[in-house]
Order: structure tokens, then sequence, then C-alpha cells
């Protein structure tokens, strides 16, 4: 929980927002503060003049002299009337702006953060909460607050202009309108912090009724939640979660309605002290009409002003809280660095890609993946990585990526450590086929761009990485070929198979030109005729590459120089084809299994 000591440090820090954001929108801001702050200040001494003018000249008949007298004051009120409309119109039009940027500006802040930070963050229930937290209303919440801070600058301008109005007729007065306040202000505090403690304990239940109404709603799921009859499950589920946050949270607002009643009593009994005095100075004549109207106006204006600055305190206060988790989490730093000085990236692989006595362990679990782990991938070469579920593949290609550090050992490049690497520049010599695809929604031909965004994409380019991945005929059968919008998110798009979208992908490997492919499972959503095709095309692009394909079809692996076999995050076996069947091992067992599954597949 936020202390009260980091109140005034994250009240800076959200000031900071705003003017890294929009900075002479905040200077144009402050300034139309303090004139909003000064103005009903200004309508009081107008308002006293005005009455005090016009009781002066009641029965002296109507001349130039008394319409001059009287018409100047209410000719100055209307100014200012007319002044104090002007301002809060523009300051309605300068708040829009810095809000549009300031919601923009943490936006960003937001999403390059979840582009730094490291990919085991993504894995970890943790910091999904953390995310949350920050994400939740983060922009909304920081506008919020900003307008409350402005809101506190202009109420004290104007509370403490009252205030000198007030002492001039007993120095006690603004003692007793913020003696009635002090409650309140208690009230504030302690309230906030107990809604905020609730709302950070609840995340994770506010996370799982997202994840019902997402799988409720979302067409993905909506096949197998209707097949298997799970919607009214979900739906129990969804509103057991809900009834139970609905009764703590209005339990909450209770409490807090109770508070504000028994504070509000406190402060109208002060207020009645004050009544009475005012009364009583009346009737010694120790007061004007004047006076009277500015000293009720400065009361009354007093009394509200209190009462506005504690409620926006209160904005602030609860505010500054959930503003803390957006911090929070901007202040993860990544475990994955880059060097200070990078070694130079040849331009290609000459020897090889060897990990030597690896151990990893994924964050959060005891078990590792690989231990004392070794491996020697030969440039130029394509080999397959094959293996039982679980037994470490996919956790080799990750690590390849830099995505994760490994524990102990190293992964070397031609005898360059990896973390001697930058980042950004190894992942630009990789080109990778995850085993699900992303389904980007864009056109086809920007979909198949991006594989390479650092190129302007050429139009024969597009056409013949789909020609190479054999996507092009069906692009060609699309309403509108190259320019269809692909996926279903979005109105006008179009959906493909799962082994469509996996060639899609192929062409994006085909228009990198990569020097090291990584394929990750990549023919898991085709046929075999597809796959057989598939097959054909691999081979063009491994074509002077070093490939690393990670794959369970045995038919994919056969295509490979060097075959390694993994089981529980070791080499078991490695080779040729027909040096690992000349062994009868694990490999020779598993290739007869699969072949006579196919035999059997194919006569049927």
């Amino acid at each position: 929980m936020i202390r009260n000591r980091y109140f005034l440090s994250y009240l800076l820090k959200t000031l900071s927002l705003a003017w890294n954001a929009a900075q002479w929108w905040t200077i144009i801001w402050g300034i139309l503060l303090l004139v909003q702050g000064i103005l009903p200040v200004a309508t009081l001494y107008i308002t006293r003049w005005t009455i005090n003018t016009v009781t002066a000249n009641v029965g002296q008949g109507v001349s130039t002299e008394s319409i001059v007298s009287i018409g100047t004051p209410v000719a100055v009120m209307a100014s200012l009337l007319l002044i104090g409309e002007g301002v809060r119109s523009f300051g309605a039009w300068v708040k829009a702006n810095q809000s549009e940027h300031l919601q923009d500006h943490i936006s960003e802040l937001i999403h390059t953060q979840s582009l730094a930070i490291d990919i085991a963050c993504y894995e970890s229930a943790e910091y999904h909460d953390h995310l949350a937290r920050a994400k939740s209303g983060a922009s909304q919440r920081s506008l919020i607050l900003l307008g409350s801070i402005g809101s506190v600058v202009q109420t004290s301008l104007t509370l403490l202009s009252v205030a000198v109005v007030l002492i001039t007729y007993k120095v006690w007065l603004p003692a007793i309108v913020l003696a009635g306040s002090i409650p309140s202000l208690y009230l504030v505090l302690v309230l906030n912090r107990r809604q905020h403690r609730w709302w950070k304990e609840t995340t994770s239940d506010r996370r799982w009724l997202d994840y019902y109404d997402l799988t409720l709603t979302h067409r993905t799921c909506a096949p197998e939640v209707r097949l298997f009859n799970l919607g009214d499950r979900l739906k129990a589920s969804y509103q057991e979660r809900r009834s139970r946050l609905r009764t703590e949270h209005l339990h909450l607002i209770w409490q807090q309605s109770l508070g504000r009643l028994g504070a509000g009593l406190i402060s109208l009994g002060l207020s009645g002290i004050v009544v009475v005095w005012a009364g009583h100075q009346l009737l010694l004549g120790l007061l004007t009409f004047g006076d009277l109207a500015l000293f009720y106006q400065a009361l009354n204006r007093g009394q509200g002003l209190v009462k506005t600055l504690l409620g926006t305190m209160g904005q602030i206060h609860r505010n500054t809280m959930f503003i803390h988790d957006l911090f929070e989490f901007l202040k993860l730093r990544p475990q994955v660095n880059d060097p200070k000085d990078p070694v130079p990236i040849p331009k290609e692989l000459k020897h090889s890609i060897t990990f030597k006595d690896v151990t990893f362990t994924y964050p959060g679990n005891d078990r590792p993946v690989l231990r004392r782990f070794n491996l020697k991938i030969p440039a130029r070469q394509t080999v397959a990585i094959v293996g039982d579920n679980g037994a470490g593949k996919t956790t080799v290609m990750k690590l390849l990526c830099r995505f994760y550090d490994p524990q102990s050992g190293c992964i070397e490049v031609d005898g360059v450590g990896l973390q001697e690497l930058s980042q950004q520049e190894w992942r630009r010599c990789l080109t990778v086929l995850f085993q699900s695809p992303l389904p980007f929604s864009a056109t086809a031909e920007d979909s198949i761009a991006l594989g390479d965004i650092r190129v302007r994409p050429e139009p024969e380019e597009i056409q013949k990485a789909a020609i190479a991945s054999g996507i092009h005929q069906r692009i060609t059968q699309l309403a509108r070929g190259y320019k269809t919008l692909l996926g279903k998110a979005f109105p006008g798009g179009t959906e493909l198979s799962g082994g469509e979208w996996q060639r899609l992908a192929l062409a994006r490997a085909f228009f990198r030109q990569a020097p090291i492919i990584l394929l990750d499972e990549p023919t898991s959503a085709m046929d075999p005729w597809a796959e057989a095709d598939w097959l054909a095309r691999f081979r063009t692009l491994a074509r002077d590459r070093t490939a690393i394909v990670i794959t369970h079809r045995l038919p994919l692996a056969v295509q490979a120089d060097l075959i390694y076999v993994m089981r529980s995050g070791q080499i078991v076996e490695s080779g040729s084809h027909d040096e690992l069947m000349a062994k009868d091992g694990y490999y020779a067992v598993s290739w007869r299994s699969q072949m006579q599954g196919d035999l059997e597949l194919e006569t049927a």
C-alpha cells in the first residue's frame, strides 16, 4: 500500500507526466487556474460595492449621477461574469488538448514497457496482476488526478482569498470553517486506503471475470462452449465472483456514506455558531447590508470551497494510490539485457551455434527443463530436433531467440557468447516460424511484408514469397486478392485455415531472407498432402542457410543433414536418418511406428 509520505512524490510524477506529454498546454492550464482562482473573490468585492452603491442611492431619484453610480459596479460585475465564462470555455478546450496528449503519452509508456520487459514476465501470474493494475484506467485516472490537482490549486487560491475577507471581520472565522473539515479529511484518508487495499487484493478476481467474459463472448471460444454446453457453468462462475465483489464493494460504499453523514453533522454544528454570531452583529448594527452580503457569500463560498477541496483531495489521494501501480509497473527492468559494448555480428554464420553445458529453468518452476545441455548446429546445414512432448525442444528455440538467458552454461555463435551480442541485431539474423503463427489482422500483402519491416516491400517480392510458400493461389482466389483483409476480427475480413495461416507465415520467412531459420512444428496444422508440398518448398527456403527444425513429424526430419533426438532435456541420439536407423535406437523405433500409422491411414 502506498504510504502517505509518497503522496507528494506521486503528485509530482503525475505533473511530470503532464509536462512531458504537453508542455505548452500545461503552462496555459496553469495560467487559467490562477485566473479562475482569483475571479470569485473579485466577484465578492464587486457584490459588496454594488449593494452599498444601490443602498446609498435609494430614495435619491433617477438622475444621470445615480445611474452612472449604480451602473459602474454593475458593468464591472457583468464584465467579470463574461470573463469567467470565457475562461471556463477556453479552459475546457485547453484541458481537452492536454488530456488527449497525456492519454497518448501514458499508453506509449505502457506499450514501450511491455515491449522492453522479459518474455518471462508474460508467463508469470503476478506480472499479469501487476499489468492489470497498471492498465486499469491508468490514463483515465491520470486525467482525473491532473484535473484534481488543478482544482486544488484553483480552490486553494479562492479559499485563501476568502479567508482574508473573513479575517477582516473576526480572526477566528476562518478557523471555524477549517475546523469543520477535519473529520471529513480523516474520513477521506482512512476510507481511501481501505478501498485501494480491497481493489489490490481483488486483482486476480477481476482478471477471472475478464477471462469468463472473454470465454463467453469471443468467437474462438464459441464452438467448444456450445459443443460441451459450458455456457451455464461459465455464467454461474462469473456471477459467483461478481456477486462477492459487488457485496464487498457496496459494503465499502455504505461505510463511506455513514462516515460522510457524521462529518457533515459536525460541520453543520460549527456553521451554526457562525450564523448566530452574524445575526448578533447585524442586530447590533455592526454590519451593513453590503457587509452582510459579502460576509454571507464569503462564509457560504468558504464552506463550499472547503467541501470541494476535501472532496478533491480525496480524489487525489485515491487516484494517487492507483497511479502508484502505474509507476511501479514502469519501474520493472528486464533481466535479459544488451552488453555495454556489443560484439559486431558477422553477415553470415561461418562455423556453428553451440550450446555448452546449458542449464535452464523457467521462472517460477523448480525443475530444470535443460540440465548441462550440449548441442552443436553446423553452419549452412539443416538440423532437426525431434523428441516427445516436454523434452525441451521449444525451450531450445526460445533460448536461441534469447527470450531467456540460461542459469548456467553458455550459447556461442561462432565462438562468441550470445549474451555478448545485441538482441535486436541478433534477431535480425533470424527468421522464425512458430507452431501457432500469429494471424495478423492485415491485408495479405501487408501480412507477408511484416516479415521484414526494414525494407520497402515491392509487390513482386511479396508475390514471389507467396509463390514459394504455396499460398499465392489461395490469395488470388480472395475477393480483393493481395488487398484482402485477413481474419474475422474486423468487418470485411476473410478467415484462413490453420494450414493456410502456416503457409502465410512461411511466406513471411521467405520474404525475410535471414541467414538462420528456426521452425517450430511448421506442419502441425497441415494435412499429409499439404505437408508433402511444404517439404519441397522448405528445401528451397533452407538452401545455403542454417536451419533448425523442431518437429515430431519424422518425414520432415528426414530432410535434415543432422538429426538430434531429445528426451527429458538431453540429447540421446544424433546423426543422419540412415545412421540413426542403423543404430536401431529410439529414433528407429519412432520412425517405424509413425510410418506404420501413416500407412494404415493411407490404406483406410
